[in-house]
């Protein structure tokens, strides 16, 4: 998912898109695929709106290890509405979800994977203690490595982590959300109080952006 305006990145997101900034001296989008074809999930659909052509200029070529394909998302209408777009476009179920704005900690995204694909459950959420749930960050209540709850806030330690498995078995609960924007988020729950179960997946530390500071945290860590 590459499509969203970067509103708190402002006034950089006015001129580049926020999937083309940097972390660790890369662009964002750049590692998120990678680590995506990495996993084993080829082909990758990036959904792309804002700047739209300065993601594709930078994802067009070879060397990504995957095959790629770009779908539109002409209004940030959320996450749900960004997986119908990509699902319009010819992405199959099962899919992995994935933002980008978030760098993982290499080989978490192949860990949830493979997690995700030897069982048997219609979907996975990817979920992290650093950085904690608060502020725009949603909190996840496990269960037995299920997801309860997927929550604003809460007393838990687990974040969301931007990163979802999203079987067939779930393609029922994109229609009929509220919004928008529509959000993946209600997607899930909804299905979990259904009686679907969703696996929790812990992985490690994430690196985001989220505000002007994050670019300079994430890319001269000698000031740390």
């Amino acid at each position: 998912m590459a499509a969203g305006e970067g509103r708190r990145l402002r006034p950089l997101t006015d001129r580049w898109p926020k999937p083309v900034l940097p972390i660790g001296g890369r662009p964002v989008v750049v590692t998120v695929v990678r680590e995506l074809a990495a996993a084993g999930c080829s082909p990758v659909t990036v959904v792309i709106g804002h700047l739209a052509e300065q993601v594709e200029a930078l994802l067009t070529g070879p060397g990504f290890g995957a095959e790629l394909a770009f779908a539109r998302q002409p209004r940030p209408d959320g996450s749900a509405d960004a997986v119908s777009r990509a699902l319009a476009a010819g992405a199959t179920p099962p899919l992995v979800v994935a933002t980008a704005d978030t760098v993982f900690r290499r080989g978490d995204i192949a860990a949830f994977v493979r997690e995700f694909a030897s069982g048997a459950r219609p979907g996975a959420v990817a979920v992290r203690r650093e950085p904690p749930p608060g502020g725009t960050r949603a909190g996840v209540e496990v269960e037995a490595g299920l997801v309860r709850r997927i929550v604003a806030a809460g007393e838990t330690p687990f974040a969301h982590a931007s990163l979802w498995a999203f079987g067939e078995g779930l393609l029922p609960y994109l229609e009929g959300l509220g919004g928008p924007p529509y959000g993946l988020a209600e997607a899930y729950q909804r299905a979990i109080d259904d009686g679907r179960e969703v696996s929790a997946f812990e992985v490690g530390r994430t690196r985001d952006l989220t505000d002007p500071l994050d670019l300079v945290k994430e890319n001269f860590s000698y000031l740390s």
